[in-house]
């Protein structure tokens, strides 16, 4: 399968996972990723106060998201990328992540907005998963926004970035900059949601 530009190609024993072994395009599964997206998304909305900020709820919204077609769903990879942290930091890394966030709402150091958007980068650099790492860090904070802290959701004008082109370029260059800690082409990119 040929892969977006940024997205990260899956190992043989990752791509034997997949729950249809008929899928032979990306365009086929990137349709059936996003009807159990979907599904994802409807399941969320039913989650009344969620505490985002676990691993278990981390893990479980990739289970959601993902786990009609993968039998890795929800489980962190084991394997190195072409990004992310090696394999065996990623709890520990989450962990972290998961504290520090707590200390940015409890002390009020960004924004909701600047708290939503560095959580998702931090996410997507550590690369949690084998795949769907960036839709599960679009989804989760912006459930961090709207459950935990009660605002409006970071407006990703297309959340899945999965197709080539000039926004799908943005939003990379941009997660490059933040890599160096520059968030200011994420702030600039990616206002909040307009209900």
């Amino acid at each position: 399968m040929d892969y977006p530009e940024g997205a990260t190609p899956l190992d043989p024993n990752e791509s034997a996972g997949l729950k249809f072994p008929h899928i032979r395009t990306r365009g086929e599964l990137d349709q059936l990723e996003q009807v159990n997206i979907q599904d994802g998304l409807r399941w969320l909305a039913r989650q009344k106060n969620p505490d985002v900020l676990t691993e278990q709820f981390v893990r479980q919204l990739h289970q959601q998201l993902f786990g009609e077609v993968w039998e890795w769903a929800g489980t962190f990879r084991n394997t190195e990328k072409s990004i992310g942290i090696a394999p065996e930091q990623i709890a520990v890394a989450l962990r972290n992540l998961l504290d520090d966030v707590r200390y940015w709402i409890e002390h009020e150091v960004y924004t909701p907005r600047e708290i939503g958007l560095r959580f998702h980068h931090s996410l997507v650099k550590v690369h949690l998963f084998p795949n769907g790492n960036g839709r599960h860090a679009r989804i989760i904070a912006d459930a961090l926004l709207e459950k935990n802290l009660h605002e409006k959701p970071v407006d990703w004008s297309d959340r899945s970035l999965q197709n080539a082109g000039r926004h799908r370029s943005e939003y990379i260059a941009a997660l490059k900059r933040a890599d160096t800690g520059d968030y200011q082409a994420l702030l600039d990119k990616f206002s909040v949601k307009e209900l």
